[in-house]
């Protein structure tokens, strides 16, 4: 029988206090082909969940290519900025959706977009932001950065580094970043550690070139775990599971 003086559990201690988890529109799809798969997204809310209960501070940015992406528009002769536009819609969608799965689970959420449109959302405001992050509020930065031409990594890195973020943790379908495609390539190499202009110069594929440029200018490490672990997320705060992390 336990003493009524032992000393109650405490919880594991973090390695970050403050972080940006970045998610692609896809990873929401689950085993569907377009769209969201509700199970997928209330999953993904309980990994953000169990951080947020450690006491870390999470902003998240989630694409929108599960619903529409800029790039394949303008390929098949959409105008550029009109099919960005559209993407960025697509991930006030996706961000609507996670909002609506942490709220349902207690967590009390903000999305926070680019583009006004305030019967939905709130518009950028960066003290503000900060503010309901020091309320442990979890922000949603959706509509990217607001303008074409710009990807949602790239507003990632912009938006973790105006709230002062800690790191980026890209949540991804592999562990890590690997020399060559690990699911075509049995030998692919994982990192432990690879620096910002290695992945530029060897085209790892982490972000796009723009966001690598912009963690590197501002020290800001990214964190690449795979989103499919369970646990995974809380586990590498605790400083414990399988990552590599983009650094100087």
């Amino acid at each position: 029988m336990t003493s009524s003086n032992s000393p109650e559990p405490q919880p594991k201690k973090t390695t970050y206090k403050r972080v940006l988890l970045k998610i692609s529109g896809e990873a929401l799809m689950g085993d569907q082909g377009f769209g969201l798969h509700p199970p997928t997204v209330q999953r993904v809310a309980q990994e953000v969940k169990s951080v947020h209960e450690m006491g870390v501070e999470i902003c998240m940015v989630i694409g929108g290519g599960n619903v529409f992406r800029g790039l394949q528009g303008s390929a098949q002769g959409m105008e550029r900025t009109t099919a960005d536009y559209m993407g960025m819609l697509a991930t006030v969608m996706n961000a609507l959706a996670m909002q609506s799965a942490l709220e349902g689970i207690g967590v009390f959420t903000r999305v926070i977009s680019a583009i006004r449109m305030d019967e939905v959302c709130e518009p950028y405001i960066r003290r503000r932001a900060v503010r309901h992050l020091e309320k442990k509020r979890v922000c949603i930065f959706a509509a990217g950065t607001g303008n074409p031409y710009f990807t949602t990594d790239t507003a990632a890195t912009l938006r973790a580094n105006e709230m002062a973020c800690e790191a980026i943790f890209k949540g991804t379908k592999v562990d890590g970043v690997y020399d060559k495609d690990p699911v075509k390539h049995a030998d692919a190499k994982r990192y432990d550690e690879v620096s910002y202009d290695d992945v530029l110069a060897k085209r790892l594929g982490v972000m796009d070139a723009s966001a690598i440029a912009l963690a590197r200018d501002n020290n800001l490490p990214i964190i690449v775990f795979s989103l499919d672990e369970p646990g995974g997320f809380k586990g590498i705060l605790a400083g414990e599971g399988t990552y590599t992390k983009v650094r100087g």
